[in-house]
């Protein structure tokens, strides 16, 4: 195996070669356009990714490929902690959108804005838009920007009220003001950026912005975060839901209204009451 790292804002990870439709054809170019994507698709093409996508690589995340065929490369996201494989979440990415790990360097910052310009220059013209949870090494500050490293040895700016330091102490607060940048986002399966998320991706995401690694399934991290009892539960916290019988298949954060969440497909990221059915289904609760 190989290291590498995404070199595209969101390279979007699927379950074999053969998975992309036509209509996915901008998610799978050598320059992805994941947001004219997801407006392309409506409910029933959204259905549609259910057993194709499984989650999305962020700029610069590292992976490590398995195998290449066609084009296509096998990946495991180191970052993205699953029970599918000990080495991280594997899947099948365009090798267009792998490069070189980017330079190592110092104090590690997070984009906390749903999305922020990369530039060639303190306030110069923009290389590309990133995302939300995108994370990266940084080395330099200059009048309200910080110069951060970027795969292929490159490296560009970015305004520092859109970055958050992955060290810093964050607080119940905090992780709901994240979460609440996205409400009306609409659902997408395997989603993990500002242009779709699913009820996973959102805590997986907000978790990365404060430096938390958190599994990237609902079911993972139920097995992985110290569940407390429901009633404990506090705003900030995490709620599980399961079936009789079944591993958990929804999570979101507990807030004063109920809960944030990304609810399914042909919804949109909401905060809102717990209804009769959720709480037919809610299993446990999780504290960070």
């Amino acid at each position: 195996m190989k290291l590498a790292a995404a070199k595209v804002p969101i390279s979007t990870v699927w379950t074999s070669p053969d998975a992309p439709r036509d209509i996915d054809a901008p998610a799978t170019a050598a320059q992805p356009d994941v947001a004219a994507w997801a407006k392309s698709m409506d409910t029933e093409t959204r259905l549609g990714l259910h057993g194709r996508t499984l989650t999305q690589l962020l700029f610069a995340e590292p992976v490590l490929v398995r195998s290449e065929r066609d084009g296509w490369s096998e990946v495991l996201a180191p970052w993205q902690p699953s029970s599918q494989d000990e080495l991280g979440y594997p899947g099948w990415v365009p090798s267009s959108h792998l490069g070189e790990l980017p330079q190592s360097a110092s104090d590690p910052v997070a984009i906390a804005v749903p999305t922020a310009s990369l530039l060639a220059e303190p306030d110069g013209r923009p290389i590309s838009e990133l995302s939300f949870g995108t994370v990266l090494a940084s080395d330099e500050h200059a009048d309200g920007y910080t110069r951060v490293a970027t795969p292929d040895g490159g490296s560009g700016w970015l305004a520092d009220a859109a970055l958050r330091s992955v060290s810093e102490p964050s607080d119940a607060d905090e992780r709901l003001r994240l979460g609440e940048q996205f409400l009306g986002l609409e659902y997408l399966w395997g989603g993990t950026s500002a242009y779709g998320l699913d009820c996973s991706g959102l805590i997986h995401a907000v978790s990365r912005v404060l430096g938390l690694r958190t599994p990237r399934d609902a079911h993972d991290q139920a097995d992985t975060l110290p569940n407390i009892p429901i009633d404990d539960a506090r705003p900030g916290d995490l709620y599980f839901f399961a079936r009789p019988g079944k591993e958990v298949h929804h999570v979101g954060f507990v807030s004063p209204a109920g809960m944030l969440h990304a609810s399914e497909t042909g919804k949109r990221l909401e905060n809102e009451a717990l209804t009769d059915d959720r709480r037919a289904t809610l299993v446990t609760a999780a504290r960070f």
